[in-house]
């Protein structure tokens, strides 16, 4: 019986130790900035034409045959004489269809009690891309924040699909919703509160467009300042970050601003620095991980002033 007893101890130990030995799964904690599945694509307004940024949208859509939804809201929910603003649709995917998407629908809607139907949402329940127009960033949100259409965009990424926009559908997919105010585009932080939150498809982030052409580099500085939790991206025109998990790539023709306070700046630099086409930055580990020349930034100098890569505002008029 002694016996007995012993060889079961031994056979226990000898499981034990086996099972110490087997090596541990790692468990990927999921993106703390971008979707866990499917892509953003978010340009800072201007012209793409050369730049093969609505091409990468498409592609990552499914291509021609893929399900494109395009939302127009931005242009204005009413007229001037408060009726509501109507859309055509064939006006709004006619440019869409000339670049040979064969299913390509509108979804629009002044009011939010309709954007909260199962019905109106149903049009995004297998839609591989939607794209998001220029206008002003608060439309969308009076139309479609807090409904099931707003679920229902977000479940685009959960399937693995794309999302896009330029300009005001750039901003619209941050976490802050910059220049939000009703009064006009100049005001950076609205006081509006229904208007200070985009739709977070890239948590925390606040996102500025048209930086060169408008001379808008500066503007979220106080953004930044006042939600340091924040980092702030701003976008020059025809220029795009194309967002997974939690990483982004800079495509087309200019610059992205990185408005990043957890790196320490001399008095004589601005708060930022400014990434170029070609460059991969990481949000979460707020750093650059590849140059657009396809090389890694030197040793150390990812986080770099103006070194590694990494460029300071006053390099660019150098």
């Amino acid at each position: 019986m002694r016996r007995l007893a012993l060889s079961f101890v031994t056979a226990t130990l000898v499981v034990a130790v086996g099972l110490l030995q087997v090596p541990a799964i790692a468990v990927q904690a999921p993106p703390e900035y971008g979707p866990a599945k499917g892509t953003l694509v978010i340009v800072g307004g201007g012209s793409t034409n050369g730049t093969g940024i609505v091409e990468k949208f498409i592609e990552l859509g499914g291509g021609p045959d893929g399900k494109f939804v395009i939302v127009p809201a931005s242009g204005g929910n009413f007229n001037q004489d408060g009726t509501p603003r109507v859309y055509v649709e064939d006006e709004v995917v006619r440019s869409w269809i000339a670049r040979g998407l064969k299913n390509v629908r509108m979804l629009h809607t002044y009011d939010p009690k309709v954007a909260d139907t199962e019905a109106f949402a149903s049009l995004l329940k297998d839609a591989t891309a939607v794209w998001f127009n220029g206008g002003r960033q608060w439309n969308f949100v009076d139309s479609f924040a807090s409904t099931r259409t707003y679920d229902e965009f977000h479940q685009v990424l959960e399937r693995g699909g794309v999302i896009g926009g330029s300009s005001a559908g750039a901003t619209i997919q941050g976490d802050y919703l910059v220049r939000g105010d009703t009064s006009g585009s100049t005001v950076v932080m609205t006081e509006e509160p229904n208007h200070q939150k985009g739709f977070a498809f890239l948590r925390k982030v606040a996102i500025d467009q048209h930086i060169n052409t408008r001379n808008r580099w500066d503007d979220i500085i106080p953004v930044i300042q006042k939600h340091p939790e924040l980092l702030g991206i701003g976008l020059s025109e025809s220029t795009a970050i194309i967002v997974t998990g939690d990483t982004f790539e800079v495509m087309g023709k200019w610059k992205v601003a990185i408005h990043d306070n957890t790196r320490l700046y001399q008095p004589w630099e601005k708060p930022y620095y400014v990434l170029s086409p070609g460059d991969v930055y990481d949000m979460k580990a707020r750093e650059v991980t590849r140059l657009g020349t396809g090389a890694a930034p030197p040793a150390g100098r990812g986080r770099g002033r103006g070194r590694g890569g990494i460029r300071q505002f006053s390099e660019l008029a150098n």
